[in-house]
């Protein structure tokens, strides 16, 4: 379980009934969801469903309220005919934090108009004399208490039920100690009156869980944004050419939406008819639209420009690109980072020892000092001064700020442990092809001997044209970046292998390696040579025009255009980078050289590669997500990139969603302000208790001072957490944090 993000990670096989029993037990109820279903009024059939709280029939349908959970909804998808619809909330977790935030504050202008009219009369003698009274005082009292304070009761009463001790049994003891002792002094008579610190008490901590509550829909805001971006409705082409619009859960793949300009893109899909640039930013931190046109995929979620799209829908419900990033930060957010466990270790044991603490504080007034009236107002102080809400904060709501930071700016971080993992990353290893290069042989160097390189381009871009070498796509695709005109080829002929040759405008073009230029009788190791020289470690293209030597291109995949800069980056975090390749080494030096890399290792299987990462330690790895899958999980992190969140979720701890290595050292670097922020709270909590609970013993913290103190330090661990949310990222950042 996890208090900060309110959700319960369940491991094996259970039906909704046995989980329900266990977290009844435990003093927790499941999260309720709002779901309305048209054309139905079969009122019982849906009761009988399992997890169905309530049914509301209504003019059109029913309003059913459920359990929020996947099987529910299904269950509801079951009893609806084929022309009805199912409409449900878009963020059920926003929802219920709307509607908790709500009650709050309900209890808030409960509880502080009357406890400020007990301040009132406790403290002046404004309020005529019947109203100053002990039973006014104690009438006025009630409410607050029992109505006001009540989550703090029944929390406290389900604590005790099931032999434990955790914050609400201090609020409770503390509020009903005073209660009680004060409604024993107007039985008796007496003068001594609390009544006005229960209900402050209570109106200070139901004042703190409202800022909680509202703190905590700001932290998860991130995870709440990116669910909210599925449309309700898609619109659907018939057969016919006419829209219809539709529900999104009754679209399927295959079907063919019409994404009008502006719109949101309903599910994943590919372009089938128009062009247009689409706003991907709120999905992967990437503030430049992207030009689609027909062939382009297409991620649900994003934002549609000023072209209209039909789309062919690939992709629906939780296979959804959108659906697995929400999911797979809902479970990040849900984990516990290994410093967590301190704060746990003390928790289990803090409560308990804060009650023998307040056990002794009264017995130490009352037998020692002589003053019991004094020892109850000591010990309901240390009581309620050391709730550890703090403490059990300090970790989740870092967590899942920072997490949420990072999805927003397209960096998927597994969990807790991992981001701790990855906030101690000593060393960074990247694979070369495909991570710190582009993946794809490109010209790097070319040389005509007549010095016209674009007439030379021409003529063995038309050649190539007609072959399925991947260099020969690599040229033309230069070609076509010049923007050359290319000529037809005539009999042309490609040897595997070798190279190719052919005629363009009545010229006789051989392109290819050494021994096959060599065979027209000319001197190629002289063309082998200049091209080695000029472009080391890339691949020499050789070529001769009308059977005489013309000149050369080299090939070969080429860095990244930010790859440079991210390694500088890294550098200046204090991280050091290694290249681990399977490439030739003469190819990898070259990159390495180029990005300036010390530490190079080539020719390396993914085996290889795996067992060097396991004679490293704090190390980080870097790659594409498939080939270098045992990489990724032999490093302390692995870190997929671009697009790879498939298989991240398997082999990696980080994905990053864009195809841009600018993410990795942005990762890094919130790994760290994050894990730095929870060990401030820690801290904090830590230092806020140590302080505290020694002046509330010797008298020296008020009650009703203790119990603001209590709620505004949880405030500000929230608030400390909250700083995550403006930690910079994204293309050009490179936080140095």
């Amino acid at each position: 379980m996890n208090f900060g993000t309110r959700r319960v990670q369940i491991e094996g096989a259970a039906d909704l009934a046995t989980v329900q029993a266990a977290l009844d037990r435990g003093g927790y109820a499941l999260g309720d969801r709002r779901t309305r279903l048209a054309g139905v009024g079969e009122v019982a059939a849906v009761e009988r469903i399992d997890g169905v709280l309530a049914v509301t029939a209504t003019d059109d349908g029913l309003e059913v309220r459920h359990v929020d959970a996947p099987a529910v909804l299904a269950a509801l998808r079951a009893v609806l005919p084929v022309h009805a619809n199912l409409e449900t909330e878009a963020d059920p977790e926003a929802a219920r934090l709307a509607r908790e935030l709500e009650a709050w504050r309900r209890r808030l202008w409960l509880a502080a108009p009357l406890s400020a009219l007990l301040m009132v009369a406790a403290m002046t003698s404004w309020l005529p004399a019947p109203w100053r009274g002990g039973v006014a005082q104690l009438l006025l009292t009630v409410p607050v208490l029992f109505l006001a304070g009540a989550p703090f009761l029944r929390g406290a009463l389900a604590a005790v039920r099931r032999g434990r001790a955790d914050m609400d049994v201090l609020v409770a003891l503390g509020t009903l100690a005073a209660f009680g002792y004060s409604a024993w002094q107007v039985a008796v008579g007496g003068d001594e009156l609390y009544f006005e610190t229960s209900a402050m008490i209570v109106t200070l901590v139901v004042l703190g869980r409202w800022l909680e509550a509202r703190a905590r829909r700001a932290t998860g805001d991130a995870v709440g944004r990116l669910a909210r971006l599925e449309p309700e409705t898609a619109d659907l082409l018939r057969s016919d050419g006419a829209t219809e619009t539709i529900p999104l859960g009754r679209l399927l793949v295959g079907d063919v939406v019409l994404v009008k300009p502006g719109a949101t893109v309903p599910a994943d899909g590919r372009v089938r008819d128009g062009t247009s640039a689409v706003d991907e930013s709120l999905l992967t931190g990437e503030s430049v639209p992207v030009a689609k046109t027909e062939g382009d995929e297409l991620t649900g979620g994003t934002t549609n420009g000023r072209g209209a799209l039909e789309v062919e829908v690939t992709a629906v419900g939780d296979a959804t690109v959108l659906r697995r990033i929400v999911g797979w930060v809902r479970s990040a957010q849900a984990g516990k980072a290994p410093v967590a466990r301190l704060a746990d270790r003390v928790a289990a044991v803090f409560v308990p020892v804060v009650l023998v603490v307040a056990a002794v504080t009264f017995l130490a007034w009352w037998l020692v000092v002589g003053d019991a009236t004094g020892g109850l107002v000591s010990a309901v102080a240390v009581l309620l001064v050391a709730c550890p809400c703090a403490l059990g904060l300090a970790t989740p709501t870092a967590i899942v700020v920072g997490t949420g930071r990072g999805a927003r700016a397209g960096i998927l971080i597994k969990g807790g442990e991992v981001l701790e993992r990855a906030a101690r990353t000593r060393e960074v290893v990247f694979d070369k092809t495909g991570t710190l290069t582009v993946g794809r042989p490109e010209v790097v160097a070319l040389h005509a001997h007549d010095g016209d390189t674009d007439a030379l381009l021409a003529l063995v871009a038309a050649v190539e044209r007609r072959s399925e070498h991947p260099l020969a796509d690599a040229i033309v695709r230069h070609a076509d970046a010049r923007g050359l005109d290319l000529e037809a080829c005539a009999d042309f002929a490609a040897m595997p292998g070798r190279g190719a040759a052919g005629r363009v405008s009545g010229r006789s073009v051989r392109v290819g390696n050494a021994p096959w230029i060599a065979e027209d009788g000319l001197d190629a190791d002289a063309l082998l040579r200049a091209a080695e020289h000029a472009a080391p470690g890339a691949t020499p293209v050789l070529i001769a025009i009308d059977g005489a030597p013309a000149g050369w291109l080299a090939l070969a995949d080429a860095p990244r255009e930010e790859a440079a800069a991210v390694v500088s980056a890294l550098g200046r975090q204090g991280l050091a980078v290694r290249m681990l390749s399977g490439d030739t080494p003469s190819a990898a030096e070259v990159v390495a050289r180029e990005l300036g890399i010390a530490h190079v290792e080539a020719a390396l299987r993914p085996e290889a590669k795996a067992e060097r990462l396991e004679a490293l330690a704090d190390v980080a790895m870097v790659g594409d997500g498939v080939n270098d899958a045992p990489a990724l999980v032999k490093a302390d992190v692995g870190i997929a990139v671009g697009g790879a969140t498939d298989v991240a979720s398997a082999a990696a701890g980080i994905a990053l969603v864009r195809d841009d290595l600018r993410g990795v050292p942005d990762a890094l670097a919130l790994s760290r302000r994050t894990l730095a922020t929870i060990r401030q709270n820690l801290f904090w909590a830590f230092a806020y208790n140590t302080l505290a609970i020694p002046l509330a013993a010797v008298g020296w913290l008020h009650p009703m001072i203790a119990a603001g103190a209590m709620a505004l330090s949880s405030v500000s661990v929230l608030a400390n957490s909250l700083r995550l949310r403006h930690v910079p990222l994204g293309p050009g950042t490179f936080s140095d944090a």
